[in-house]
């Protein structure tokens, strides 16, 4: 590759990459400033989940139609417009005055959000050949943890020294820089790194759902969203109620969480799905599988330690995070490896609306409800007439244990998965050169 192209395809990456730190650290800014929010407003822990869920909700919808746009469109406007509605829907949550406002702007932000994902993979995948997709895809899913670590460790001092409203100004400024940027791209040809010559094939959202694989697929998106929308809304209340922490510390050491085992689980990802896959080609769905399970143990010790035992509880939620966090780089690759070129943002769109709604706009809503109920079920075997704090952290820290065993779940659909691909991978390798052999 000559040496211009290197810088070009790095500088995209670079963009790329910058660009879903925002995207995930806008949506992360309400789960640091839960705290203030929740005292102003006067909110329940299920309508707290329910800032999460109404984002996905919209998100996961959109998300379809727009991953065809991305499939037959210009990737670079889509994800230029998207980015221009979420930061400006982010900035608008500052002049909220009730809680049904906050909602609006969430759903805007959902909108905006939804072009990301379907346009900036199927643009990667167009720059890098199957054998170096799971470092770049795992280097573009660590937007994940330094976004919500961003969000994190600036949102919860800046709101405890300026007040909430400005963390979310705060947080929609990179779109000033970001948009022009992006502009500038040379978007690639679709099927660019293709290593043969690849036919355009039906985009038939029917036909991709023949695919087993891609069934086990969804159904393990749902399960790891669900449980990293309740750690993303949840853990800076759950460290402030059950350790005592302040907003800024809670902020900062959630941060921790996400930005040291972000890395870790994402890097890991990356160099060891792309090289297994050249050993095995279910390689990364089985990787995946094994962090899954390791997961279980590790977020157990992490949410039951008790008062006073931080550091213990930060390292074991810290651990957690980064084998969940694993996944991206192993089974967006996989994702990769199983659909033609034309086909991946529409795949990714179906990935994601279904992983969004049945999963990740489950995790806080349901996390926030079983927390409101088992705080109040704490104050009546107490006695108490009144649902404390005291009460609340005891809700929260129950609750916070359906992430083990959705862990638990997503390693077995994972394992299944792995029994599958292979075979897909051959059947669409087929059906790819028949119209090469026929014209021969």
């Amino acid at each position: 590759m000559p040496n211009a192209k290197k810088k070009g395809v790095f500088f995209a990456v670079l963009v790329l990459f910058a660009i879903n730190i925002l995207n995930f650290y806008d949506r992360h800014v309400p789960g640091a400033l839960v705290e203030p929010m929740r005292r102003e407003f006067h909110l329940s822990d299920m309508q707290i989940g329910l800032l999460g869920s109404v984002f996905i909700w919209l998100y996961a919808i959109m998300g379809v139609p727009l991953g065809r746009i991305a499939d037959s469109g210009s990737r670079k406007k889509l994800l230029a417009w998207g980015l221009v509605v979420w930061a400006s829907l982010t900035a608008c949550a500052a002049i909220a005055t009730n809680f049904s406002i906050l909602l609006i702007s969430r759903v805007g932000v959902g909108l905006g959000e939804a072009t990301c994902a379907p346009a900036a993979t199927s643009w990667l995948g167009d720059l890098f050949p199957a054998d170096k997709r799971s470092r770049v895809l795992a280097l573009f899913m660590l937007g994940v943890p330094f976004g919500g670590a961003l969000a994190y460790f600036s949102s919860g001092p800046l709101a405890q020294a300026h007040g909430w409203r400005a963390a979310m100004v705060v947080a929609a400024a990179p779109a000033l820089v970001l948009v022009p940027t992006l502009l500038m791209l040379e978007e690639p040809r679709r099927g660019a790194s293709e290593t043969h010559p690849v036919p355009a094939v039906g985009t038939s959202a029917l036909g991709l759902l023949r695919l087993p694989t891609l069934w086990w697929i969804i159904a393990s998106g749902v399960f790891l969203n669900f449980n990293m929308y309740a750690i993303a809304i949840f853990l800076p209340a759950f460290l402030s109620r059950v350790h005592g922490l302040s907003l800024a510390s809670s902020g900062i050491a959630t941060g921790v969480v996400f930005l040291v085992g972000g890395f870790a689980g994402g890097l890991g990802a990356g160099y060891a799905g792309d090289f297994i896959v050249q050993r095995r080609k279910d390689g990364r769905m089985l990787c995946a599988a094994i962090a899954a399970l390791m997961a279980v143990p590790l977020s157990c010790l992490g949410i039951l330690q008790p008062p006073g035992s931080l550091l213990k509880g930060i390292i074991f939620l810290l651990l957690t995070y980064a084998v969940l966090t694993s996944y991206y780089g192993l089974v967006y690759s996989a994702i990769q490896d199983l659909v033609a070129p034309n086909q991946r943002g529409i795949t990714m769109a179906i990935y994601f609306m279904a992983m969004y709604l049945c999963g990740a706009s489950f995790g806080p809503l349901l996390t926030g409800r079983i927390s409101d109920l088992l705080a109040h079920r704490a104050a009546v075997l107490a006695g108490s007439s009144a649902v404390t704090e005291s009460f609340r952290a005891i809700g929260l820290q129950q609750a916070m244990l359906i992430i083990p065993i959705f862990s638990a779940v997503l390693a077995g659909v994972l394992y299944t998965g792995s029994r599958t691909i292979t075979s897909d991978i051959a059947r669409r390798e087929t059906l790819a050169l028949e119209p090469l052999l026929s014209s021969d």
